[in-house]
């Protein structure tokens, strides 16, 4: 029944011990969490609810990368990113984690981004008397003499308990003897060093050899011990130990001191002669060996020196065990304490992580914006370990301290412009407070991503261009062109053209764009006599979300060519073709016989009609005048003149390619009677044909003069609003001195009639609409029927 109870109980500990999670406090002023947990306990045992302790929402761990930062190794816990929850990640042994240290704490960060949110976790190692006390050796043997006074006292290995606090060696227990008894010295540290003491003196001739057994405990429930067997041999008669010149000794030792460095001298002497009074030095039984390996003890000078390298951040105070002996054959010992304190010299630099990075940032990220979480740890202490940590000022960046020491963000104090700067390099430089300075840098690159805030510009606005009459339809006419400053698909322009329903875009629905590069086609082709000018408007838009666009006008000018013929307005008969019949007294002097009119559509030099006899019957009766048509006799009619004569009268144009028409005058010679009749039959006969002529003129004028105007019009506003020069556009050559336009009047009945012709001079400027009219005149004369 008691083995019963005993086996429940030992089932229902090693449950407790596996199963026991306590959390400890919330500390405010460090900011942190602290859990406690027992060592050995299996993989996956929960150790506490980070999640609901911290107040997060459950949710979003896992879209916010909830994760544990603990350097280059593997963690000893792990989060679950879905219920928050801290699990161990492996089996822990606290001996191995934290050196038999008081208190064993692990200290993790816990991260998660957009927005970035660090938190510190503590997880304190809780020790379970999983190790029992050993001693170095199983057997020790001790020479003692005879002659040893009651009270003398022989130092002893101490026993080790890898457990910590409590669970380490509390107590030394001495197996039954009438001669021997037990002192334990407590040197800290869970330190416990047992000493025999002699009680009563020792017979050798009674008892040669004593056997001991020592027992350690250590403070668990229930304890755990372990035994080391001490045969004491007893001696003859080397009475007098070595004694020290000194109680205590202390010594101070830079760290990185040289090999071979003294660090003390010890001197012991003793009171016996020979070989009894001859001391010898030794390291003490406890002495470790991490102390062994840094320092040596000459034997025969009782010098330390420095045998191995001395770091501070390693050990910062040794305390080392002396031993004198002499040689007698019952060798008599005394220890002393040999305390080294260790100098901390600044020979380390500062180390800087960087534990969250964010590499592409966001043009539009406003100022604060956290970049990067930097760590910065120094291993010297006090002044050498204080660090101070600075990025370069011109930069758009800061580096603020956090509330955790050695602590940084690194953050933006500024907007950003990927169009001006889209690469930083920003060099973190860390400098300790030790004399001379250490430093450390470490590099962050950091891009800036575009954010689409630039639109479209145009290369010009607004665009001009000048295109010939009659282009081929469906051909490239002019091209636009627009440059978006942003990057990627945000400076992917597509070009459209504006069609609403607006005067400015009339003839928008005759053109087409390439969306690609801005290349314009017409749909039709144009003509300079009906269409002289016209704007639109084209629509740049880049491909950013959302996306952003501007517009552009672009006004157009239709250049005139030479694609009209002129056209003969007198003589014209009455079946439409340019034939007339003029009837002259033979008996009239010399002077004006009659007038060819024409008129040419075109403008400039298209339009700038001359005039040619092609075929006449007596080149010495009649002369024509190039520029007004004027048909003239050269002398008078002589009897022997014919009475008929034909004139053929080519009038063309000045283009490149001339165009051309031709007019037939018939000139007949009547006698004086004849030709006062005729004159009366014609006069009636011509008033009907000059009323028809007149009213085809006057629709004729009128359409063209309002054409005209509406073309004046809008090159005094385009004129106003942009100083574009527009002289001799058409100008072919400018070595003509004449006046732009000219007149020339004749009479026909009752009507006086004015043709306007174009003529070109140096400096003229030649606007659309400016092309041939026929003008009506009012009459101011009285007679009727004369030719002027």
């Amino acid at each position: 029944m008691e083995q019963r109870r005993r086996q429940t109980w030992g089932v229902r500990t090693k449950w407790i011990l596996y199963l026991m999670v306590f959390v400890l406090f919330w500390s405010s002023a460090s900011g942190q969490f602290r859990y406690s947990i027992s060592e050995e306990v299996k993989e996956g045992t929960v150790v506490g609810n980070i999640a609901k302790d911290l107040g997060l929402d459950k949710a979003t761990l896992k879209e916010r990368g909830y994760r544990i930062v603990y350097g280059s190794t593997e963690p000893p816990f792990r989060v679950n990113q879905h219920d928050g929850i801290l699990y161990v990640n492996r089996k822990l042994d606290r001996e191995e984690v934290c050196d038999r240290g008081k208190v064993c704490v692990i200290d993790l960060k816990t991260v998660l981004e957009n927005p970035l949110e660090v938190h510190y976790v503590a997880v304190e190692i809780l020790d379970v008397n999983d190790h029992a006390p050993n001693f170095p050796e199983s057997k020790a043997e001790l020479e003692i003499f005879e002659s040893a006074l009651a009270g003398t006292r022989f130092q002893l290995q101490a026993a080790r308990d890898a457990d910590s606090g409590s669970l380490s060696v509390q107590q030394y227990k001495l197996s039954h003897n009438e001669h021997f008894g037990l002192e334990v010295k407590d040197r800290g540290e869970d330190r416990k060093t047992p000493s025999l003491v002699l009680r009563k003196p020792l017979d050798r001739e009674s008892v040669k050899t004593h056997v001991l057994i020592l027992t350690a405990f250590d403070g668990g429930k229930p304890p755990r011990s372990g035994n080391m067997t001490i045969m004491v041999n007893v001696s003859d008669v080397n009475d007098n130990p070595p004694v020290f010149t000194q109680d205590s000794y202390t010594v101070q030792l830079k760290e990185n001191s040289p090999l071979g460095t003294t660090v003390i001298q010890l001197n012991a002497t003793d009171l016996d002669d020979g070989s009894n009074g001859e001391v010898v030095y030794s390291f003490g039984n406890d002495v470790d060996a991490r102390a062994r390996e840094r320092f040596d003890l000459n034997p025969v000078t009782g010098v330390i020196t420095v045998a191995g390298i001395i770091n501070f951040e390693e050990r910062g105070r040794y305390e080392i065990d002396i031993q004198a002996s002499d040689k007698g054959a019952a060798t008599l010992k005394t220890d002393k304490p040999v305390i080294i304190n260790i100098i901390d010299v600044n020979d380390n630099a500062p180390e800087i992580e960087v534990t969250s990075f964010s590499r592409a940032l966001p043009e539009d990220s406003k100022p604060g914006t956290t970049v990067a979480l930097i760590s910065v740890k120094d291993l010297d202490s006090n002044l050498n370990g204080k660090v101070m940590c600075y990025i370069s000022k011109d930069l758009p960046f800061l580096l603020t301290p956090s509330l955790q020491n050695n602590m940084y963000s690194l953050v933006t104090k500024q907007l950003l412009d990927r169009e001006q700067q889209s690469h930083f390099n920003v060099i973190i430089v860390a400098n300790d407070a030790g004399e001379p300075s250490l430093s450390s840098d470490k590099t962050i690159e950091i891009s800036v991503s575009d954010v689409n805030d630039h639109s479209p510009e145009f290369s010009k606005n607004p665009y001009t261009f000048y295109i010939t009459e009659n282009n081929i339809p469906g051909m490239t006419i002019l091209s636009v062109t627009a440059r978006d400053r942003d990057d990627g698909s945000n400076a992917l322009v597509s070009y459209l053209i504006l069609r609403d329903k607006g005067e400015e875009n009339m003839f928008a629905s005759f053109l087409n764009v390439n969306s690609e590069n801005g290349n314009i086609l017409a749909l039709k082709s144009f003509d300079f006599e009906t269409l002289k000018t016209f704007q639109f408007q084209v629509v740049a838009t880049d491909s950013g979300t959302p996306s952003l666009s501007s517009n552009v006008t672009v006004n157009v000018f239709i250049l005139d060519q030479n694609d009209n013929a002129p056209v003969i307005l007198y003589p014209v008969s009455s079946n439409g073709s340019a034939e007339g019949v003029e009837e002259i007294p033979r008996n009239v002097n010399a002077g004006l016989v009659t007038k060819v009119r024409a008129y040419d559509a075109d403008i400039g030099y298209n339009g700038w009609l001359l005039f040619s006899l092609q075929e006449v019957t007596d080149h010495r009766l009649f002369g024509l005048d190039r520029y007004t048509g004027q048909i003239r006799t050269l002398r008078s009619f002589t009897e022997t003149d014919e009475a008929e004569h034909k004139l053929i009268i080519l009038v063309k144009d000045n283009g490149n390619v001339s165009l051309s028409a031709t007019a037939t005058v018939i000139v007949k010679l009547v006698e004086p009677k004849e030709a006062f009749a005729t004159s009366d039959v014609k006069s009636a006969a011509k008033d009907d044909e000059d009323n028809d002529v007149t009213f085809y003129l006057m629709i004729t004028l009128g359409s063209v003069s309002v054409l005209f105007l509406i073309s004046i019009i809008v090159l005094i506003a385009m004129q106003c609003s942009k100083s574009t020069d527009y002289t001799s556009k058409y100008l072919q050559e400018t070595n003509y001195d004449g006046t732009l336009c000219h007149s020339i009047q004749y009479r026909s009945g009752d009507k006086r009639y004015m043709l306007v012709g174009p003529r070109m001079s140096i400096g003229s400027t030649i606007v659309p609409g400016s092309h041939a009219n026929t003008l009506v005149l009012p009459d101011r004369r009285r007679t009727s029927g004369e030719h002027t």
